[in-house]
């Protein structure tokens, strides 16, 4: 029989310093926010970024936008319907319908806490606003009007990196 080889203290220090770092990142890290032509929206689960892509939370976004959202949750299917504008989205699939017509979504959609995550080129996409992810500000801001974006891009702060 095999008898387990007791940790080294050298993989007990590696792994220590990685943990040390991991949860100083995370204590340290600042919350990406959304500003909907510049007012903040307040979500239970915030947006995730990974890799200079924002994912938001879809619910919260849409409502904001005057969207209706429906879900099913046997099919794990979302559909958003904004004014004649119909998305069809399913969890986990990359491909998605917006008025029928099939597109293909830079990522699939994904759940956070109970929370659907879509890629903010996708609200883009689907419902017209123009989306801006700042990750030095570690601020998603969502236009409406073309006004808002050329404002903000006038400073030369934003980042359409996302």
């Amino acid at each position: 029989m095999n008898k387990p080889r007791p940790l080294s203290l050298r993989t007990l220090l590696v792994t220590g310093a990685f943990a040390l770092v991991a949860s100083s990142t995370l204590a340290f890290s600042k919350p990406v926010m959304i500003d909907v032509d510049g007012q903040r929206v307040l979500s239970d689960v915030p947006p995730v970024t990974i890799d200079q892509q924002a994912y938001l939370p879809l619910r919260t976004v849409t409502n904001v936008l005057g969207a209706h959202v429906q879900y099913d949750k046997d099919k794990r299917s979302i559909e958003v319907v904004h004014g004649d504008d119909r998305l069809k989205l399913r969890l986990g699939v990359q491909t998605a319908t917006l008025n029928g017509r099939a597109i293909k979504l830079s990522h699939a959609p994904f759940t956070v806490r109970g929370r659907t995550m879509v890629a903010a080129r996708t609200i883009e996409r689907a419902l017209g606003p123009k989306v801006r992810y700042n990750a030095r500000k570690s601020q998603i801001d969502v236009y409406t009007t073309d006004t808002s974006v050329a404002a903000d891009q006038d400073d030369g702060t934003t980042s359409d990196a996302f």
